[in-house]
């Protein structure tokens, strides 16, 4: 095997430096998120690997053209199966890693405005189930309140819905950002990009945190523990989005025999979808609601208002298909290569 080139060693030290340090460093601190980036380099790879014949002596930047690109996501479409949404996730992916490598090598300002002009696929409209009134009253009466578990469920599932949280500012909560004795209870939240904003806490939601607190973390709780933690670790490990939308979908299994409006793939991003709608439902304006949800400009937030007056919701846009969840992965080739040498 030919040794490896410089600039094959240049790519290399770029990914790791990309998905290691700068990703979870500057750009996010959403899980989903930096897995998404470690996906499409990775299913990158693979491609050009098996279908471009690159080595790990002939990788360069070159394999970043337009060209591959294209092909790329044709493969993503055609081979892998990957609905047209996922494509396009895959690519913004990509695309950010160039924009990345280009801001520290003005060289590579070539390679990131091909990926720029690399055309994403049409996606047809996607509509999911709502979440009404009836469908969250009965969400919270799913949860066993008799057991340790049930309280908790209950107490996360409150708190996500009273506040409009995303699960991934909530999961990422700690003591120190609860306020519960404050004259209007609230929760200091770190949201996208790192801005931080205040989600008042209604006077139920907060009462049923205060004996959560209580149970969960004593009287004298740890600052720095997770509000919400793993039960089969310590304080300190924050729970899962993975445990959070198993227990859900067992709640929302359980909550449907009851009342047909909670759907069964339920997801934890529906509670801020139904909060938001609620807000409007109760009068509440375009603005105030933008402000609470943490929207940086009020077209995103018309998104919400649409689903409101269908009386329907609107997901966001899906990271992964169903299909491709049931793929087995194809990331490393006859000798793992390019994954290898990249550190993946």
């Amino acid at each position: 095997m030919k040794k490896p080139s410089n600039e094959a060693m240049e790519v290399s030290v770029a990914v790791n430096a990309f998905l290691r340090d700068y990703a979870p460093k500057h750009k996010t601190g959403s899980e989903n998120t930096l897995r998404s980036y470690e996906t499409a380099i990775r299913m990158f790879l693979t491609y050009i690997g098996e279908s471009e014949g690159v080595t790990t002596a002939s990788l360069s930047w070159k394999c970043f053209s337009e060209r591959c690109l294209e092909g790329w996501m044709g493969w993503l479409r055609d081979v892998r199966g990957n609905s047209p949404a996922t494509c396009n996730v895959r690519l913004a992916s990509l695309r950010e890693f160039l924009r990345y490598a280009a801001g520290r090598d003005a060289s590579l300002q070539l390679w990131y405005q091909g990926a720029c002009s690399v055309n994403k696929f049409k996606c047809p409209s996607r509509k999911v189930e709502g979440l009404t009134k009836e469908a969250t009253k009965a969400l919270m009466a799913a949860p066993d309140t008799s057991t340790r578990t049930g309280r908790r469920d209950l107490a996360l599932m409150f708190t996500m819905y009273a506040t409009a949280t995303r699960i991934g500012e909530l999961l990422a909560l700690r003591i120190s950002d609860v306020r519960l004795e404050a004259r209007r209870p609230c929760l200091n939240v770190v949201g996208k990009g790192g801005k931080t904003r205040t989600a008042y806490i209604p006077k139920k939601a907060a009462e049923t945190l205060r004996g959560y607190v209580r149970e969960f973390h004593g009287d004298n709780p740890d600052p720095l523990a997770f509000l919400f933690y793993s039960r089969r670790s310590d304080t300190h490990r924050p729970l899962t989005q993975q445990a959070v939308s198993d227990r859900l979908k067992l709640y929302a299994s359980k909550a449907s025999k009851g009342c047909p409006d909670v759907p069964l793939g339920l997801h934890a991003h529906q509670f801020r979808h139904a909060r938001a709608s609620h807000w409007l439902q109760g009068g509440m304006n375009i603005v105030e609601i933008s402000f609470l949800l943490g929207h940086a400009n009020l077209q995103t937030t018309m998104v919400y208002l649409d689903i409101t007056t269908e009386d329907e919701l609107k997901a966001l846009e899906v990271l992964e298909s169903d299909q491709d969840k049931k793929v087995a992965p194809k990331w490393i080739g006859a000798d793992g290569g390019l994954l290898g040498f990249c550190g993946l």
